[in-house]
């Protein structure tokens, strides 16, 4: 891609906003705020958070999940059905010309229950689970923190479908598991899993996957030494307790939750009569669970976790592109021609590349923007470096000029 021709370029503006995901995504031509808790995803964004989806989607396909797609607009009927109408204080209502109401969905339940018992014939169809990545609506009192907290905002949530307790079990483990997956490739190796409850959607227990950061919403008290978390608002520890599993010294800090999984039990499956005649011929309700990761949330909570004072530093699984080619002294004709000889010859070894190819702006700002943008390789091509290539890693101080062919090895290693 030619930075000359990207729609979406960066800022020089010295605004700060309400968290770093925003200040940094903003200035760096990610997102743009449309007003407060949406946002437009600009061609960058749009790069980073089709890697988050596809990541998600294929550890989601892992566990046997099947990828669907369910409509943004809810019917009041369904919603009245499980009495949650009134209930779910976040629920954008919306009513048409024809004085029908209607619901924005921040959530699925009422939407995929009655869906599967459309098509199930009998027990012998579950156990099923069923995912979808698509925007969500909450009507949040205070939208803050970029896009970490949202009015409008990409999540995927699956729900699985189980005739008993061993069964759901067995898969509430498999999707945790899974969820560990997904943000360790999103660059989030040190999660914490914790226990809290169920908020507004069920009144049964969840867990929590958070990361520990400054920029987070949520308290925890949680050990050093392994991996035990409580969310402070359910736990009865303090920092002077020893940790009820090691022993070791508890610490509490913020985070930020990138995902959760509820156990709903039967509370939705009774509501729209999911049933089955158990082998004593007595009818019994599927028992069912919700399994949600917010995508863009988890881009900002990716940015929050790894930037620096020049702006982000992308994990090389979720960024942009893999290489940022800065081309410098382009009016020289034989640079020009090395540098577009050089892209051209990354593009057809299969790299995604940005490339810097405006003539009219400095060195300076150049290197400015490439810190910003954040991308995890940058390259330099001039007449300094000649026929040789400048390569420097994001996160990293240090340059080196190599051969194409050195460069070529490298950037397959890496």
């Amino acid at each position: 891609m030619l930075y000359s021709k990207l729609f979406g370029k960066t800022k020089k503006s010295s605004k700060q906003y309400d968290s770093i995901n925003a200040t940094l995504l903003i200035k760096a031509g990610f997102i743009d705020q449309v007003m407060a808790g949406v946002y437009s995803f600009l061609p960058l964004g749009l790069k980073v958070l089709k890697k988050i989806e596809q990541i998600v989607r294929e550890e989601m396909n892992k566990t046997g999940a099947q990828e669907i797609l369910m409509p943004l607009l809810h019917p009041k009927s369904l919603w009245q059905q499980t009495g949650r109408w009134n209930t779910v204080n976040i629920l954008f209502k919306t009513k048409s010309q024809f004085r029908q109401e209607f619901a924005l969905g921040p959530t699925h339940e009422e939407i995929v229950t009655p869906l599967v018992n459309k098509y199930i014939k009998s027990s012998k169809d579950f156990p099923l689970a069923l995912y979808h990545i698509t925007p969500k609506f909450r009507d949040e009192p205070r939208p803050k923190s970029g896009i970490l907290r949202g009015r409008e905002f990409g999540m995927k949530d699956l729900y699985s479908f189980h005739t008993d307790r061993e069964d759901f079990s067995k898969y509430y483990k498999r999707v945790t598991d899974a969820y560990l997956k997904v943000f360790a490739r999103c660059g989030l190796k040190e999660i914490k899993i914790t226990e809290a409850s169920g908020g507004s959607f069920t009144k049964k227990f969840s867990h929590e996957f958070n990361i520990i950061t400054k920029a987070g919403e949520v308290e925890l008290i949680y050990c050093y030494d392994c991996n035990f978390a409580q969310n402070v608002e359910i736990t009865k520890l303090s920092i002077n307790d020893n940790c009820p599993k090691c022993q070791g010294k508890l610490k509490k800090d913020k985070a930020i939750e990138v995902g959760n999984i509820f156990d709903l039990g039967s509370k939705f499956s009774e509501s729209f009569n999911l049933s089955f005649s158990n082998k004593e011929g007595k009818k019994q309700y599927i028992l069912m669970g919700c399994y949600g990761i917010g995508t863009t949330r988890l881009m900002g909570a990716i940015v929050e976790k790894f930037n620096d004072s020049k702006g982000i530093i992308w994990p090389k699984t979720v960024a942009p592109y893999q290489v940022h080619l800065v081309g410098l002294d382009l009016k020289d004709e034989q640079t020009r021609y090395h540098c577009y000889n050089l892209y051209n010859r990354l593009l057809k070894a299969g790299l995604e590349v940005l490339f810097d190819d405006r003539e009219e702006v400095t060195a300076g700002e150049k290197f400015a923007d490439a810190d910003l943008i954040g991308i995890p390789v940058r390259l330099v091509v001039s007449k300094r470096t000649g026929e040789r290539i400048e390569f420097k890693r994001r996160n990293e101080k240090k340059t080196e000029l190599l051969t194409f062919e050195e460069l070529f090895k490298l950037i397959q290693n890496l």
